[in-house]
């Protein structure tokens, strides 16, 4: 196996979240300092969208987590704990309006999100409550349909902890990581976008987060409780891996291929999850970089 070690490229964050890269650019969510941040070359920071005047409803927390854009190139993101996905125009000025409310369909957060070349997201969940300490519980993929009319997708209400989620480049297989099952799951993706054929794409015997896909069509994944990422085939073969000091960099929470040749992997590492102002205050969030040699795939990233 190939292991690669990660360099800082920036840091000062809460808890970054669900990256991104997305027509050049790589942005993440700075979770509870309640933005999506982009980064540039040399790590320097900018608000894509400020969500820290939003109230949230039913009085809930405002916490971004996954994001993707529509075929217009709106941007849109999961709100974790309203349980609705907003669009949002982007800047530090930028509004954010319900695009879909998922209130009825989630019994938990909300979390990761990807969006197809046509408009449709797939949003994960996380089934329960972590932060209050509830016990795991099955956490169904949700469908968003162009428009921001939801369900919840068929066939996937066994899911336990769905996290990280992507689509294959050709977007008929979306791959999820089911956290407390220790596994990614795959799908076949049908023309109305239901889901079918779920398998195991791969066991990974320790906690998957976010994940992304390369061009041969394995996957990168997230593994917090180690602080590093794996490459992982098909079948569940470990092919390479990237380490983060666990003294500086916490945990890894997620990771994403980009960069001009899609051939830097971006990590996501954060100290604190649980206590929302300790996390604002250390600021001990930052994000790492890898050289790897297989770019990325998979659908609007």
């Amino acid at each position: 196996m190939n292991s690669l070690p990660a360099q800082l490229l920036a840091g000062g964050f809460s808890w970054p979240e669900c990256p991104r890269w997305h027509a050049g650019r790589f942005h993440f969510s700075d979770m509870y300092n309640h933005r999506v941040v982009a980064l540039d070359a040399a790590g320097l920071p900018e608000t894509v969208a400020d969500l820290s005047e939003r109230d949230g409803l039913d009085g809930a927390e405002v916490v971004p987590a996954g994001s993707g854009h529509l075929p217009d190139g709106r941007l849109l993101v999961v709100s974790m704990f309203e349980k609705v996905v907003l669009v949002v125009t982007e800047g530090a000025d930028g509004k954010a309006e319900v695009y879909a409310d998922l209130r009825d369909l989630a019994a938990g957060p909300v979390n990761d999100m990807v969006v197809t070349a046509s408009g449709r997201a797939y949003v994960t969940q996380l089934g329960f409550d972590l932060w209050a300490r509830e016990q795991p519980a099955p956490s169904p993929l949700l469908i968003v349909e162009s428009g921001g009319a939801a369900r919840v997708a068929t066939g996937t209400e066994h899911l336990m902890g769905a996290n990280g989620i992507a689509l294959t480049e050709d977007g008929r297989t979306l791959v999820t990581a089911e956290a407390f099952a220790n596994r990614l799951t795959a799908f076949d993706v049908g023309t109305d976008g239901e889901l079918s054929g779920g398998r195991v794409f791969a066991d990974i015997g320790d906690l998957p987060d976010g994940m992304c896909l390369d061009a041969e069509g394995a996957a990168w994944t997230a593994l917090p409780v180690t602080g590093r990422a794996i490459r992982v085939a098909d079948g569940g073969q470990v092919l390479a891996e990237v380490t983060v000091p666990r003294s500086e960099a916490g945990s890894s929470t997620a990771c994403v291929l980009g960069g001009d040749d899609r051939r830097t992997l971006f990590l996501a590492c954060g100290v604190e999850v649980f206590d929302f102002q300790r996390s604002r205050d250390g600021a001990q969030g930052s994000i790492w970089q890898a050289r790897v040699q297989v770019p990325g795939g998979g659908t609007r990233p």
